[in-house]
This record gives structure tokens, C-alpha cells and sequence, in this order.
């Protein structure tokens, strides 16, 4: 394709058009008709629009109740499951709390020394904003939980 005086013959140059075209083609259609899951040639939604400055929160968070009553955020490297793995799983451990069991298990797996979950949870925080700003009171409601039999 490069020419023993270096300069790109006319089969490279056509190569690289035809390549520019349908990856600039993928972006083009996938900015308009794409979703997260056919990133990169997708847009990223969860970067492209802006919150509402005063509008409400919510946030969902796992925790775990070790043996001796603490009361300990579970955090990717506890358990191996990053949380946006947890979150994207929130509906089944809603539906079958039983499910958390497996992120006990794993915690025990990759920390063998530490401490044991007596339960874990998944419990949603929610609050106002007002300019960007949390105002008044934090509510929170555990949405799903195991507990060690």
C-alpha cells in the first residue's frame, strides 16, 4: 500500500476512505438512532443531559450488618461486584432478596479473615436538591435484604 518512495498508493488511500466513511456512517447513525448498548458507535446517555438543580436524588446503596452489629458499606473490592453491576441487578434483588446471599458468599471468598455479613441490604436514600444543593431530610427504605439464618 506505501510505495517504495513512501508515498500512500492509490489502493491505500482507497482503503482508507472506505474505512473513514463507514465508521464516520456508524457514529452518524448511531448518534441518532443508537442506545448505551451500541457504544462507542452509540451516544453515552448517561453523559448527555444535564440534572434538574432542584429536583429530587435517589441513590441506592449496598450495606452489609457484620456479625458484631456494625453497620459497613459494601464496596466493589468486598465482594468482586462493581456498583453498577448491583444496580443493574436492583430489580431481581427486589424481587428475591434470597439473591444478596451470593454477595456474602463473595465477600467471604475474597476476605476470608474478615469479619462475616449477619445481612446485607440494599437500601435507597432519597433527597431534594435546591440549587444543586441537598436540603432537608435524607429518607431512607430498605428495598431488598438477606439475612444470615
Amino acid at each position: 500500500m506505501v510505495t517504495s518512495s513512501g508515498v500512500l498508493a492509490t489502493s491505500g488511500r482507497v482503503v482508507r476512505l472506505v474505512v473513514t466513511v463507514v465508521v464516520s456512517g456508524l457514529l452518524l447513525a448511531g448518534t441518532f438512532a443508537g442506545s448505551d448498548d451500541h457504544f462507542p458507535f452509540g451516544p453515552f446517555s448517561m453523559y448527555s443531559s444535564a440534572h434538574d438543580p432542584n429536583a429530587g436524588v435517589v441513590s441506592n446503596t449496598v450495606e452489609a450488618v457484620l456479625d458484631d452489629g456494625r453497620v459497613v458499606a459494601v464496596s466493589d473490592g468486598d465482594t468482586g461486584m462493581r456498583r453498577a453491576e448491583v444496580e443493574g441487578q436492583l430489580p431481581r434483588f427486589v424481587e428475591d432478596p434470597q439473591m444478596l446471599e451470593q454477595l456474602a458468599v463473595a465477600h467471604e471468598r475474597r476476605r476470608p479473615g474478615a469479619p462475616r455479613y449477619a445481612a446485607v441490604r440494599v437500601v435507597r436514600r432519597s433527597y431534594q436538591l435546591r440549587d444543586g444543593r441537598p436540603v432537608g431530610a435524607v429518607t431512607e427504605d430498605i428495598v431488598a435484604e438477606w439475612r444470615r439464618p
